[in-house]
C-alpha cells in the first residue's frame, strides 16, 4: 500500500488538457460594435444581448458542432453508404440524401434555421417599433436629392418576389408603409450578427475586398463610371466610391426600401458621388459602353436561370473598352470535395435560397462567353475580405483567420 504524506495530498495535480471552450477561442464581437450612421436603428440592452446570443451561437455551431457533423458523415454515414453501394458518395446529392436522417446533422441544421429565424425577428422587431422615427430620418436625407431615383414603374422579378429571402419576411422589396425603409434597416442590423463581424463594423468586407484588389493589382486603372448591380443597402458598393471620388457611381436595384435606406445610409456617411436607382439590372437605358467597372457582390445566387443569361449580356453592352467585370461570389462547385460542396449547399435547401445551388454548378466562363465577352480575357480568383482592426486587433492577413478574415471567388472578364 501506497501511503501518501499530508504535503503530497495537498499538492497540486495535474489537469488532463481539456478541448477548448468557445470563451477560449476568438469569439466574434459584440454587436455594440456595429458601425452606426444616422439611419442606423437605434438599440437597448436587450437587442444587443439578442442580436450576441446570434453571432455567438452561430460560432458554436460553425466551429463545435460543424466539425462533429463531419465525423458523423465519415464514421457512420460514409461507410453505411459504401457497403451498401460499393462506392462512396460522388456528388453533393448523394452526400445530402445519405445525411439527412442522420440526428447530428439533424441538430446542428435546424440549429442554424432558427438562428436565421430569430435574427429575422430580432432584427425586425428593433426596426418596426421605431420605424416612425427612421423614415423621418430618412426622408431628411433623401428629399429633393438627385442621387436618389425611384421609379415605381419597375416591376419586382418574380425570382425576387417569389420567396422570403434568407427568411426575411417580405424579402427586400415589401413596403409596409409610405417611405418605408424597413427591409433596409432590418438586412443593415442583422448581417453583422450573422456573419459574426467579419465583414467589419460597417459589414462592407466585400467592398473593400474588391477596392482593395484592383488598387493593389491595377493602381493605373481611373475608372471614370462605375455600375453595381443588386446593391442591396450599398455596404459593398460605397467602398468603391470612396476608393474612386473622382467616378460616377451608380448603384442599382429593384426594391425601393433598400435603396431609400442605402442613400441615406451612404449620404450620412459623406459618400458625395454615388446615386441609388430603382431599376431592373436585365434592362437599362445607359447607352453601350457606358460604364468603366460593372461589379456585383453576392449577387448572381440570387438570379434566376433566365435572368442571369440576361443581364450577363446587359454588363457586355454597357462595358466599356477596357473595362472590367468583377463579381464577388461563393466559390464555385467544379472539383470541390462533395461533402464540401454538400454544406456549402445548406442554404439552398434551408435558408430560402433557390437558385444558390444551380447557380454555383455553372460554368462562369462559358455563361460569360455566350454573353459577348472574350473568353481570353475571362479571370477567376480568390480575394480576402479585409480584416476591420478595430474590432478583429489580432487578426491574420494569410488566408482565413478563423472566420475573422473571409475569403471570396471573384470572377470576371476585362472587355
Amino acid at each position: 500500500m501506497i501511503v501518501q504524506s499530508f504535503a503530497e495530498m495537498q499538492a497540486p495535480r495535474p489537469v488532463p488538457p481539456m478541448e477548448p471552450t468557445m470563451s477560449q477561442q476568438a469569439l466574434p464581437p459584440s454587436w455594440q460594435h456595429v458601425g452606426r450612421h444616422d439611419v442606423f436603428p437605434e438599440s437597448g440592452h436587450d437587442d444587443t444581448a439578442r442580436f450576441d446570443f446570434l453571432a455567438n451561437m452561430n460560432g458554436y455551431l460553425s466551429t463545435k458542432l460543424s466539425p462533429k457533423v463531419r465525423v458523423a458523415y465519415e464514421k457512420r454515414v460514409k461507410p453505411a453508404f459504401e457497403q451498401a453501394q460499393g462506392r462512396a458518395p460522388e456528388t453533393r446529392h448523394e452526400v445530402r440524401k445519405a445525411m439527412i436522417g442522420d440526428p447530428i446533422y439533424q441538430t446542428w441544421s435546424a440549429l442554424r434555421r432558427n438562428t436565421m429565424e430569430m435574427r429575422q425577428q430580432a432584427g425586425r422587431g428593433m426596426v418596426l417599433r421605431q420605424l416612425g422615427p427612421l423614415i423621418e430620418k430618412a426622408r431628411k436625407l433623401n428629399d429633393g436629392s438627385p442621387n436618389l431615383q425611384l421609379d415605381p414603374t419597375v416591376a419586382v422579378p418574380r425570382h425576387v418576389s417569389a420567396v422570403d429571402i434568407h427568411c426575411m419576411p417580405g424579402g427586400y422589396h415589401t413596403e409596409l408603409v409610405a417611405d418605408d425603409i424597413s427591409a433596409g434597416a432590418n438586412y443593415d442590423a442583422g448581417i453583422f450578427a450573422t456573419t459574426g463581424g467579419m465583414l467589419g463594423r460597417y459589414n462592407d468586407g466585400g467592398g473593400q475586398a474588391l477596392a482593395q484588389w484592383l488598387q493593389k493589382e491595377y493602381p493605373d486603372f481611373k475608372p471614370r463610371r462605375i455600375l453595381d448591380l443588386g446593391c442591396t443597402v450599398g455596404h459593398n458598393v460605397v467602398p468603391l466610391a470612396q476608393a474612386f471620388p473622382d467616378a460616377e457611381v451608380i448603384a442599382v436595384d429593384v426594391a425601393a426600401p433598400m435603396l431609400r435606406y442605402a442613400h441615406a445610409r451612404a449620404r450620412s456617411m459623406g459618400v458625395k458621388n454615388l446615386t441609388f436607382r430603382q431599376a431592373d439590372a436585365e434592362s437599362l437605358d445607359y447607352p453601350d459602353g457606358h460604364f468603366d467597372i460593372i461589379s456585383t457582390a453576392m449577387f448572381w445566387h440570387e438570379s434566376s436561370a433566365k435572368s442571369m443569361p440576361k443581364t450577363l449580356r446587359e454588363v457586355n453592352r454597357l462595358l466599356a473598352k477596357g473595362g472590367l467585370s468583377a463579381n464577388l461570389e461563393q466559390p464555385q462547385y467544379h472539383g470541390m470535395d462533395p461533402y464540401e460542396a454538400f454544406v456549402r449547399d445548406w442554404d439552398a435547401y434551408n435558408n430560402n435560397e433557390p437558385f444558390w445551388s444551380v447557380m454555383h454548378e455553372y460554368d462562369l466562363r462559358k455563361m460569360m462567353a455566350s454573353a459577348g465577352f472574350d473568353d481570353s480575357k475571362y479571370f477567376e480568383t480568390t480575394v480576402a475580405g479585409v480584416v476591420d482592426r478595430s474590432i478583429f486587433p489580432e487578426a491574420s492577413n494569410d488566408g482565413e483567420d478563423y472566420g475573422r478574415a473571409a475569403l471570396w471567388t471573384m470572377f470576371g472578364a476585362w472587355k
